[in-house]
């Protein structure tokens, strides 16, 4: 209390008039959006390209209210925009502009947002044309909501942390709770959360400390860094529950959990799912954290990209404070960055030299993954820029042996999204402490499993079958991870450096 009687009444009055324009009901938010940008131009508005009205005609939600376009604006807030891409390097100016990037292709991109999106698209040269509703569960919900559910069954915040703390009083043998750092809300004393880690192993002395001399090796889970991406916290919650109920009857998942500890950081970002959840049936596009100490951003563009801000080469990412990639004003502004950072460098200790070309040693141990989405990859570093990391082939040979269960094509950044990304969580644990590390680029763009908000369904039918196999290798491998080759990649996948290249794949933004 005292921190907030401290703050300017002026600071305390943009807080509550930010908090409280973000978690308005989307349905609100939608007819103001509706009724504020103007009448939308039918020739350039309509989807007039065979993919724009395929997208537009595949999309559950546009289907059901008999809408494409501009006029999904009023009753579902913004849209997904089709924008060709006629020479190399556009994609990259686009995200450094600040617009939405979702998915690009070498002659197109997909943008999100609003009517004045593709006015600023089309001031700039570009001809956007309506692709498609960002929904996949029905507008009208099959059946009520159960408690701590939106959006056909994706869980709240709260109900992700009783779930932690259900399972460490449940299993007090093999799960111990750590509170990691606060959500920038928390900080300014305004609600917000405690951002919280489980760790998972047959308990011994010593074990699930935060030092990073332990006798285990380790591997880290986090998801939901970018708010949106919901399916990835849905991912983490299944990968502790199968750990937990399967000890002691599922062979692979005792001997692991005799072995190694599991760390999951489930929720990265909670104020933003708060946002994210506050649209019910319509989740609001809530990628950064809520931090409005920069810029005069409207209420749905305040905060910063947290998947940009880490300590590592920092710098370069967006400057612009209401665009969706603002790197912030300075590495590690925020608390959400600083709990992740300092829970690393707690857990592991410092493996790799200074200089970019210093490779991990062979004998490190520790392996990370960060859950986004969306775009069937799994990403290596370096994000900071097109150079491959001085590990490369034995991150390879890793990414080749998780894309043999799901599926996904294994590259850089610049073999993937196409545009270099400063400031990632994968490129400081990897960085800095030389833990293998990998970013996973959850389902397609496309159908009912496609986009941001997949139906709940999809979950259990196809992102946890396609990633319970390989988060299992990730945490497998995190005894010894640079030991593999690429001698014998694993049947089944594809890596981008490699000549099974497909020179149309799609590349979505992490």
């Amino acid at each position: 209390m005292a921190m907030v009687m401290a703050m300017r009444p002026r600071t305390l009055l943009r807080i509550f008039l930010v908090v409280t324009a973000l978690l308005l009901p989307s349905s609100l938010v939608g007819v103001a959006t509706a009724t504020t940008t103007g009448p939308a131009d039918p020739a350039e508005a309509a989807p007039t390209t065979p993919s724009a009205r395929l997208g537009a005609a595949a999309s559950p939600g546009a289907a059901h209210r008999g809408l494409t376009g501009p006029a999904l604006l009023g009753a579902a807030g913004p849209v997904v925009w089709h924008v060709p891409i006629t020479a190399p390097g556009q994609v990259r100016d686009l995200e450094r502009a600040g617009f939405d990037v979702a998915r690009s292709t070498d002659d197109n991109a997909l943008v999100i947002g609003d009517l004045g999106v593709a006015g600023r698209l089309r001031a700039l040269g570009y001809r956007p044309t309506g692709f498609g509703d960002l929904y996949r569960e029905p507008a009208t919900p099959r059946r009520s909501a159960a408690a701590g559910t939106y959006y056909g069954g994706y869980h709240t915040v709260a109900a992700h942390e009783q779930h932690l703390d259900d399972v460490a009083r449940e299993h007090p043998d093999l799960a111990t709770v750590h509170d990691i750092g606060d959500s920038w809300l928390r900080t300014r004393g305004w609600g917000g959360h405690d951002i919280k880690a489980v760790c998972l192993t047959r308990k011994e002395q010593g074990d699930c400390a935060r030092t990073p001399d332990a006798a285990k090796p380790r591997f880290t889970l986090v998801a939901q860094v970018h708010a949106r991406e919901i399916s990835t916290g849905e991912l983490a919650w299944r990968w502790i529950d199968h750990l937990v109920g399967g000890y002691g009857t599922d062979t692979e998942v005792t001997d692991l959990l005799d072995s190694t500890e599991v760390w999951v950081v489930p929720i990265a970002n909670p104020d933003g799912v708060d946002v994210v959840v506050s649209g019910g049936n319509h989740p609001r596009m809530q990628r950064k954290n809520l931090d409005s100490d920069n810029g005069t951003c409207p209420a749905s563009n305040v905060g910063i990209d947290l998947n940009r801000n880490s300590s590592y080469k920092w710098g370069g990412a967006g400057g612009e404070p209401c665009a969706e990639s603002y790197q912030g004003p300075e590495p590690r502004s925020e608390p959400e960055t600083v709990a992740l950072e300092n829970l690393f460098t707690s857990i592991y200790p410092r493996q790799r030299g200074t200089d970019d070309s210093d490779p991990a040693p062979a004998g490190a141990r520790g392996v990370m993954l960060t859950l986004h989405s969306f775009g069937d990859y799994i990403i290596l570093p370096w994000g900071w820029t097109d150079l491959t990391a001085p590990n490369d082939a034995q991150l390879r040979a890793l990414g080749e042996r998780m894309a043999a269960h799901n599926g996904y094509t294994v590259g850089t950044n610049a073999e993937t999204v196409g545009y270099e990304t400063p400031g990632t969580t994968d490129d400081f644990t990897y960085g800095v402490l030389g833990v293998a590390s990998a970013t996973f680029e959850i389902g397609s763009a496309w159908g009912e499993c496609g986009g941001f908000f997949p139906r709940y369904s999809c979950v259990d039918s196809e992102f946890w079958p396609e990633n319970r196999g390989a988060f299992m290798v990730a945490a497998q491998a995190a005894a010894a991870p640079y030991a593999l080759d690429r001698s014998h990649p694993a049947a089944g996948t594809r890596s981008a450096g490699g000549s099974g290249d497909d020179p149309a794949v799609t590349r979505a933004a992490g």
